[in-house]
């Protein structure tokens, strides 16, 4: 059964003032606002949540090379589910021979994770729908994160559904996508939401290399497509100490 995004995701995943639709870019939308949770906290990095031993421990993954784990939780909060977060995090100064930086965890909340689909003549719905070009909007870990914007009926209980889907193209097998259906709702306002696909499955590896990875979808202003940097998921666990990343990658507004 295919996976629904429920409305609620643009409330719980971005801040809801009603924005205008950048027609004019080329590729994705930009947005450039700070995005607040309740509180008042703003996150502060995009990671991967990687479980081990059945969730009874964990460790976060920031970029396709840089490892920390948080020294104030000890269980992941996602039990044994690898998903992809929004989080806050704080540097400290502990060391550790396993990962790259020890890290006080703030605050965090998953996004929507699901895999992506291998190519079929179906579609999985043809509304329109734009990619919003901030810093969540990335390839990375043998993921492709998207905040997405479309409009959504504002008194309307219906689930929209995102999917993204290979293009089948065996001489260029780094093509995706991006499908949006609004079963039927009815919107009048513009919102944002997320979703992380997991493609290091189903795409070729790069085998270390650096490759175009080139997304389609249906906007508001017809078909757009945009070219992200792919590189396939690498092994990053064990860490050797001395080769790691630095935490200043956090990717601070």
């Amino acid at each position: 059964m295919k996976d629904l995004l429920l409305k609620k995701a643009k409330t719980m995943l971005v801040a809801m003032t009603a924005v205008a639709l950048m027609a004019p870019m080329q590729s994705c939308d930009d947005d450039d606002d700070d995005i607040y949770y309740p509180g008042g906290v703003i996150y502060n990095a995009l990671v991967t949540v990687k479980p081990l031993d059945g969730g009874k421990q964990f460790y976060m993954q920031l970029d396709d090379y840089t490892t920390v784990q948080a020294i104030n939780i000890t269980e992941s909060p996602y039990k044994d589910k690898e998903v992809r977060a929004l989080a806050n995090i704080s540097a400290t100064d502990m060391q550790s021979d396993t990962y790259d930086h020890l890290v006080q965890l703030n605050w965090i909340d998953s996004i929507r994770t699901k895999d992506a689909v291998p190519y079929k003549m179906e579609g999985y719905g043809d509304d329109p729908v734009e990619i919003v070009n901030d810093w969540t909007t990335i390839a990375e870990d043998g993921y492709l994160t998207l905040r997405f914007r479309t409009l959504w009926g504002r008194h309307s209980n219906i689930a929209h559904e995102v999917n993204l889907m290979l293009s089948g193209d065996e001489t260029n097998p780094y093509v995706v996508t991006f499908y949006h259906d609004a079963h039927g709702d009815a919107g009048t306002e513009y919102g944002d939401g997320m979703v992380a696909f997991k493609i290091n499955d189903l795409l070729p590896d790069t085998n270390g290399e650096t490759v175009e990875l080139t997304v389609k979808w249906n906007s508001f202003s017809g078909e757009k497509e945009h070219k992200f940097k792919y590189c396939s998921r690498q092994t990053t666990v064990p860490f050797k100490p001395g080769t790691g990343g630095r935490l200043d990658i956090l990717r601070l507004k």
